[in-house]
């Protein structure tokens, strides 16, 4: 009895430990906002799983789409093209108040029927099939479709449709009776919503730091605090976590891991992120108008030879705009992109180029090994006889007229081929609506196929028409899956979970623990 008394004390004293730890981990980038309704970055897809909950759960422990309940705890459709949902009860948002049919409603609606110019861009490009939610009873609700979907679950996960609380968001600002822009922009300086973590501080492009929130209605969250700090230099980052100024740090290089395995106190996790890395280039430019000219662009670049000289090989280099997380709409049979440097110069010979520079615009320290892609690219051009130039500037460019072709990320921002290529390359998406692609009706006749058709071989066969158009006329290379690696210290467990969208700092229960070495 003795021993069963001092192993339970043991036990418990242990878990009151790991109860009490706070982490601080040195990131890359920060947020200068935190609003998952308006937020498509790579920055913010850090902040919000830990704070804000959706109605449709998943396990992301395992990278096909296993659906749980989350803030529903079940779902059905009650006609072809409406959904009802039956709402957990005893929820509470991190300021006291509770989370009922109401709340729901405001959240969902605010993206479905946006007004809010940040919402409408979202709204959109992945949302455009849904009219509305209303409210059944006080913890029932009904999402209505404008043709029938075959993502609904997908759709009802993503982090865009997160809940909020609506009598606090409608009283941050000007008339507490009505949902107005400048609410919308105080909430992303104070948000607020149901997860197991609280945010207690938020510093624009700075800090943010996360308390637990006992009133959480799932599993407690394992951390006490979890401060995360801009640290923008990568041997910054790796000092601060030599130095214990820092737990964990993200967005490591290949090249860097041998000083982090040389140290016995820490190690690295990593793995080839679901997100490509891409070089743009804009149709609409009046020297690149020739689809020849940006067929050359492509079949210039080596990207294998990238992939071992900046990511030592670990990157992914695709044949196509194709993701393994796309489940049964994974196609890397499909052959959209390649390497053929005769034919890049016999194409610019045909298209008559006359030796005029592209520039290439790129972000000093965004992307990892951003710049020197950049930099290898235009060595590669020049190889073919294209001449380039590198620019290197802070401000984005994607949507002005004289960019002729620059660096961006594609991420998967949910698990199908219209969540990572569809939301930027789809009929009136974002690189339409920023001028530098161009659809037409033949185009969005098979977007439509592959976007709505509930049978998956209909969509893979439109999907490779969408990829052929793509490599005729090509907007887009994907570059790679880059190799992003978490360094942290030598007792913290933790790792990018691949069921995850990109770069998701997952401190919930089960995802971080700690162990006495």
């Amino acid at each position: 009895m003795l021993r069963l008394l001092l192993s339970t004390a043991l036990a418990t004293g242990l878990a009151v430990t790991a109860q009490a730890q706070e982490i601080t981990v040195g990131a890359a980038n920060v947020s200068s906002y935190l609003d998952p309704g308006r937020d498509h970055s790579n920055v913010g897809s850090q902040f919000y799983y830990n704070a804000f909950d959706t109605l449709i759960g998943k396990n992301h422990d395992v990278i096909g789409a296993e659906w749980r309940p989350a803030l529903a705890t079940e779902w059905q459709l009650v006609e072809p093209k409406v959904m009802e949902l039956k709402l957990r009860q005893g929820v509470t948002f991190h300021n006291g108040e509770e989370m009922t049919a109401d709340d729901v409603v405001f959240s969902l609606n605010r993206m479905y029927q946006a007004t809010f110019a940040p919402y409408l861009v979202r709204s959109r490009d992945r949302l455009g099939n849904f009219t509305g939610a209303e409210k059944v009873d006080d913890y029932t609700v009904r999402i209505t479709v404008e043709k029938e979907e075959p993502l609904w679950e997908t759709l009802l996960n993503l982090q865009q449709v997160m809940i909020i609380p609506e009598e606090y968001t409608k009283a941050l600002a000007g008339d507490p009776t009505v949902a107005e822009d400048s609410d919308f922009e105080a909430f992303s300086l104070a948000p607020v919503g149901t997860g197991p973590y609280r945010v207690s501080e938020f510093v624009p492009g700075e800090r943010v730091v996360y308390e637990r929130f006992d009133g959480f209605w799932g599993e407690p969250a394992p951390l006490a605090r979890a401060t995360v700090r801009h640290i923008p230099e990568t041997a910054s980052r790796l000092t601060a976590l030599k130095t214990g100024e820092a737990d964990i740090v993200t967005n490591i290089a290949p090249d860097q891991l041998a000083l982090i395995e040389s140290d016995d106190s820490l190690r690295a996790v990593g793995s080839a992120t679901p997100l490509f890395h891409v070089m743009i280039m804009n149709m609409n430019h009046p020297k690149l108008r020739d689809p020849r000219i940006r067929q050359a662009m492509s079949l210039a670049i080596d990207r294998d030879t990238l992939n071992e000289a900046l990511w030592l090989g670990k990157a992914v280099v695709p044949s196509s705009h194709t993701l393994a997380e796309y489940g049964d709409l994974y196609m890397p049979e499909l052959k959209t992109f390649e390497y053929n440097p005769e034919k890049a110069r016999q194409l610019l010979q045909e298209a008559g180029y006359d030796g005029f520079e592209i520039t290439f615009d790129t972000h000093p320290v965004y992307y990892t090994n951003g710049l020197l892609a950049a930099q290898a690219i235009t060595e590669m051009w020049a190889e073919v006889g294209l001449k380039g130039r590198v620019d290197v500037a802070e401000m984005w460019s994607g949507n002005d007229p004289e960019m002729m072709a620059r660096n961006w990320s594609n991420p998967m921002y949910f698990a199908d081929p219209f969540g990572s290529f569809g939301v930027m390359w789809a009929p009136g998406g974002p690189s339409q609506s920023e001028g530098r692609f161009n659809t037409d009706a033949e185009y969005a006749e098979i977007w439509e196929r592959f976007r709505f058709s509930k049978d998956v071989a209909a969509r893979k066969a439109a999907y490779a028409e969408l990829m052929e158009r793509i490599r005729q006329d090509p907007p887009v290379l994907p570059l790679y899956r880059p190799y992003e690696s978490w360094a942290m210290k030598k007792n913290v467990n933790w790792a990018p979970k691949p069921g995850h969208i990109p770069y998701v700092l997952d401190f919930r229960a089960g995802s971080i623990s700690f162990s006495d070495s």
